[in-house]
């Protein structure tokens, strides 16, 4: 709470943090007195990183205004918001079965601020996971006992329950 002499002076310790004018700033000068080096960077000669902020085209090593372009040997996903893809891209991973076409709907429906852009490469990572693993399994390369069991499990199971539910159906239709 402020303190009012009745002449509407306050104290610098009593002025209110919340004002529309913000909270009482001490000087340049009170703060080097008080903190040890502080405003050290105010200078920019002083600054290590300095010169790295001053824009010099001469010493980019840059030959190019844009750089030539790597060629687009299979289609990419390129995000709604950009015009063309950037001049140099990844290829080592190309997308692929039905994670690729996830990825490549989410690029191609959503915005990458939507959430859904997002959801849907998460959901892509995770069919990924379960592609590679089914086929190591099929090529007969699985990676551990355990990535076989992740990858076939649900579906064994999935398989199992509806053998036997079906089967059941079938005998009290049968009666």
């Amino acid at each position: 709470m402020t303190q009012d002499d009745g002449s509407g002076n306050h104290s610098e310790d009593d002025v209110p943090v919340y004002t529309p004018d913000g909270p009482p700033r001490p000087s340049p000068e009170d703060l080097r007195a008080r903190i040890p080096g502080w405003g050290v960077d105010l200078d920019p000669a002083d600054r290590p990183s300095y010169p790295k902020l001053r824009l010099q085209p001469d010493l980019t090593g840059a030959h190019w205004r844009f750089p030539e372009r790597q060629p687009e040997r299979s289609p990419r996903e390129r995000s709604i918001e950009h015009r063309f893809l950037t001049p140099v891209f990844g290829t080592a991973q190309p997308a692929h079965g039905l994670s690729g076409r996830v990825r490549r709907l989410a690029y191609a429906r959503w915005s990458e601020a939507r959430n859904a852009h997002w959801l849907a490469l998460i959901v892509a990572d995770r069919i990924d996971v379960h592609e590679s693993a089914v086929n190591a399994l099929l090529h007969g390369r699985p990676r551990s006992f355990l990535d076989s069991m992740v990858a076939a499990g649900p579906w064994l199971l999935s398989g199992c329950t509806t053998y036997v539910v079906v089967r059941r159906l079938a005998r009290r239709g049968g009666r």
